[in-house]
């Protein structure tokens, strides 16, 4: 019985150790602290002849949907299956090269959170394997890279049909 005692009383130790240090909520993101890790991350990265614009924590092009509204995704089912939205995690983002100003979030139809820029809902391209890619930019005629000022870049992919790297 003593035994049982001090093997949960290890366990509560270490479960509190881990829960002290896990929360890194209000950190601002900068460099490789926001390349990788969970949690609402969004920043700046040079992709090809599009210049500057938005990814999210691990790198990935960030889009808006011409079909939304501001504070609302018209994205479901079968659209979001291929064009993920960025969930929004507690706490407020940690941002490295975009205005704060710009960034919040909008409640999804099944209650979830997503993060916006500008008021629109921003989402990633599920053929955007790694970062650095825009394989998503001009699809379809409706969804758009955001450039660091929060306004999409309508730019035409040329030659192969997409900024994909």
């Amino acid at each position: 019985m003593k035994r049982l005692g001090i093997v949960i009383g290890v366990f509560v130790l270490g479960l509190t150790g881990l829960t002290a240090c896990g929360d890194e909520g209000d950190t601002p993101a900068s460099g490789a602290a926001a390349a990788g890790g969970s949690g609402a991350k969004l920043a700046t990265a040079d992709v090809g002849e599009l210049g500057k614009v938005v990814v999210d924590g691990n790198g990935r092009t960030v889009y808006v949907f011409d079909k939304d509204t501001s504070g609302k995704s018209n994205c479901e089912d079968d659209c979001l299956a291929k064009w993920p939205a960025v969930p929004a995690a507690e706490g407020t983002p940690q941002l490295d090269g975009i205005d704060a100003s710009l960034v919040g979030t909008v409640t999804r139809s099944d209650g979830s959170k997503q993060l916006s820029i500008d008021g629109l809902p921003v989402y990633l391209f599920a053929q955007d394997s790694k970062a650095g890619e825009a394989k998503g930019q001009a699809v379809g005629g409706v969804w758009w890279v955001i450039g660091a000022d929060g306004k999409k870049i309508t730019k035409q992919p040329a030659g192969d049909g997409n900024y994909g790297y």
